[in-house]
């Protein structure tokens, strides 16, 4: 297989045969399946010369998994590579990733915490940002942001929009804020938004739309 970016040699050869890549504006960026994940750092450590470890965090794709990633550079000439896995929502668990960059123990640390994602052999799993007791992890999509059930989200209302009532669309709400009809202390107590009128509703066949003074 042709070496990609300023690899040495392809893909498969370097990686294993489940390995792809790609680059985009100077970032060879390689995905690897799980089981290959410890082997994938220390390649690159070893083999390309991607001695300096710089972070390493996920990020929570939905229906497909947490995609967990480590940047690494080597400095001589500048040469950077981003590693990716993936593991599933239902069991995140890796390796971890200190006995080939020691640098990644607290990145391992607030990534367990944020996403929940186990680092298997990590020397000490600890909280690091969140207090003692907190309980799920914030940044996974599905976890709530329970301050927006007390302060509406700024999304929630169109610029313009009226306060004075009225026909008006059902916005989509983001990932982690919660609708006050189904979560919180107004739960069931709220009449059913209102659906937004089909185009052209309230309109004979043919008639054109009337448009108001000025346009």
């Amino acid at each position: 297989m042709t070496a990609v970016g300023w690899l040495p040699a392809g893909v498969e050869e370097l990686f294993g045969t489940d390995a792809t890549a790609e680059e985009s504006y100077d970032l060879l960026t390689v995905d690897v399946p799980p089981a290959s994940w410890i082997t994938a750092l220390e390649t690159a450590r070893d083999r390309l010369g991607c001695t300096y470890f710089d972070w390493l965090s996920a990020v929570d794709e939905p229906g497909t998994g947490f995609r967990v990633a480590a940047h690494v550079a080597a400095l001589g000439p500048v040469r950077r590579l981003l590693l990716r896995t993936t593991v599933p929502h239902d069991a995140p668990a890796l390796p971890s990733a200190v006995g080939v960059y020691a640098g990644a123990a607290w990145h391992e640390r607030e990534t367990h915490e944020m996403f929940g994602v186990a680092f298997a052999d990590h020397p000490a799993l600890d909280h690091l940002l969140l207090p003692e007791g907190f309980e799920g992890h914030p940044l996974r999509k599905d976890f709530v942001l329970a301050a927006r059930v007390a302060k509406a989200w700024p999304g929630a209302k169109e610029p313009g929009e009226s306060d004075h009532g009225g026909p008006r669309r059902r916005q989509m709400l983001p990932p982690g804020v919660p609708d006050p009809n189904e979560w919180g202390p107004l739960k069931g107590q709220l009449p059913p938004a209102p659906a937004r009128p089909a185009r052209g509703a309230g309109r004979a066949a043919g008639e054109r739309p009337v448009r108001g003074a000025g346009e």
